[in-house]
């Protein structure tokens, strides 16, 4: 059976805390992502910061026409994350469960990947693709 590890983007943009808001709102634009872990500088998981997180506060400092600050109070410090052994369809019942698009990959708290909802479909259309009618 495919576990997360089999399906995981190893590609772990993420920013941090001190990360300013339109800073973030640029690189999630730049990557074409809905929101990215947040960690500390040793790759720890400490939140998740989402377009939405940011948009109010984007939509103030264009308007006020101020510096923007940054996401260590926007983002969630609740995150729902992955382990690579999780089985995949345990992930999609996570999915249909619960809200995020993304969910981050962690091994002993350590940010290691993302998974996001199209790569969980993706694993599923081929696991029916081995399905044998009855």
């Amino acid at each position: 059976a495919l576990t997360v590890r089999d399906i995981m983007s190893r590609d772990t943009f993420h920013v941090y805390p001190t990360t300013r808001i339109d800073d973030c709102a640029r690189q999630l634009a730049a990557h074409k992502l809905s929101g990215a872990p947040v960690t500390d500088r040793y790759d720890n998981l400490i939140g998740f910061i989402s377009e939405q997180d940011l948009l109010e506060p984007l939509m103030q400092a264009v308007y006020y026409c101020h510096s923007a600050k940054d996401i260590s109070s926007l983002m969630s410090e609740d995150v729902l994350y992955l382990t690579p052994s999780q089985q995949i369809m345990q992930v999609a019942k996570l999915m249909t469960d619960n809200k995020p698009k993304i969910y981050p990959v962690v091994e002993d708290g350590r940010l290691i990947g993302i998974v996001n909802r199209r790569q969980v479909m993706t694993a599923l259309l081929q696991g029916q693709e081995h399905c044998v009618p009855v």
